[in-house]
């Protein structure tokens, strides 16, 4: 059973990165762009074919990222190579559309998968409001009653219940949590809650318990599916922005993150659900990987185009060496994560 996870991650993990490498290689074609190599995965080559373009199209043995290598990513960097098709030396807007094509292919995959897996089998949403309340729990206690609907989490507006569960994990101050509350009659109400923690002897990984089940709904038909597609992509995005603002102000800890090891454990974990359900861990992925690499961070799709940006403001290009050198800088902080992640997602598994 094993061996078909891993073989289903890997075919996940290859969709999503070949549509957005994709991305990419098709409008540095449109743009004529000179493109040495086409790979999809990393590290020593298992698989390669020359085209007809003089394109190499390799596959490569680690399957996690994907590159297309353009003459002049940077600087130019290849005497050989006509200046024309240097992808330094295109119209501005043609380079920024290269780079962000990427992204844009990673949320319509996303988009696509959520809207026929909706048509087919109907797109649950989970919606803020109490479905019911477990007996004796924390929110019980509190006085959260059975049909209260959740308006803010610690001051922050609740439109979904993807961004209500990231505000659940983001630690709180003395462990209280303030939730606003809607009452069926109508009656406006703060609740403090405190949730059980309950923390694991061997990975020292905190689990709280509020003690509520969430009302569900279904949404079908053509235009339910559409709804459902761009509201589901909205509450995923909102989720993973509020994500990396809990990384950065401490709230959320990075062992909350999960590298190639967490994602098999998922899938693993999920394969028996059927279809529908791998359609929509497609989705969600997809939308995480184009999230990320819009990121103005270096070595990231969004810091090439922050060095565009800056070029477009300061009148002339950044210079070449530096910005080198912050992708090289950004490929080893992101390299050191990692490696950081794989261990705790190993520490997890066994």
């Amino acid at each position: 059973m094993w061996f078909v996870s891993l073989l289903v991650l890997i075919f996940i993990l290859g969709l999503i990165i070949l549509v957005h490498e994709f991305g990419h290689f098709i409008w540095a074609k449109i743009f004529k762009v000179h493109i040495y190599e086409f790979s999809i995965g990393m590290g020593p080559i298992i698989f390669t074919h020359k085209g007809k373009d003089k394109i190499d199209y390799n596959i490569r043995a680690i399957p996690i990222g994907g590159f297309v290598a353009m003459a002049g990513e940077v600087y130019e960097d290849d005497e050989k190579i006509n200046k024309k098709s240097f992808m330094c030396n295109k119209p501005w807007y043609q380079r920024v559309i290269i780079l962000v094509a990427g992204v844009v292919n990673n949320f319509l995959l996303a988009l696509l998968f959520l809207f026929i897996s909706s048509l087919i089998w109907g797109g649950t949403v989970n919606l803020p409001v109490v479905r019911e309340v477990v007996e004796d729990s924390p929110m019980a206690i509190a006085g959260v009653e059975d049909g209260d609907k959740i308006l803010e989490i610690n001051g922050r507006k609740v439109s979904n219940w993807d961004k209500a569960q990231i505000l659940l994990i983001m630690e709180s101050k003395d462990n209280i949590y303030e939730f606003r509350v809607e009452h069926e009659n109508g009656e406006v109400e703060n609740i403090k809650v405190e949730p059980d923690v309950v923390v694991d002897e061997e990975t020292g990984i905190e689990t709280k318990t509020f003690g509520v089940y969430i009302t569900q709904d279904v949404m079908t038909g053509l235009w339910g599916s559409i709804k459902y597609a761009f509201q589901k992509f909205g509450s995923i995005v909102e989720s993973m922005a509020l994500t990396i603002e809990g990384l950065f102000t401490g709230k959320i800890s990075l062992q909350a993150l999960s590298g190639p090891v967490g994602m098999y454990e998922v899938i693993d974990a999920s394969i028996g659900y059927g279809i529908s359900y791998m359609m929509y861990i497609i989705a969600f992925l997809s939308i995480n990987v184009g999230f990320i690499n819009i990121l103005p961070f270096p070595a990231f799709d969004g810091g090439h185009i922050l060095f565009l940006i800056i070029e477009k403001i300061k009148g002339s290009p950044v210079n070449a060496k530096f910005e080198s050198i912050c992708h090289l800088i950004g490929f080893a902080l992101l390299f050191l994560l990692m490696i950081y992640i794989t261990i705790q997602d190993v520490i997890r598994f066994f």
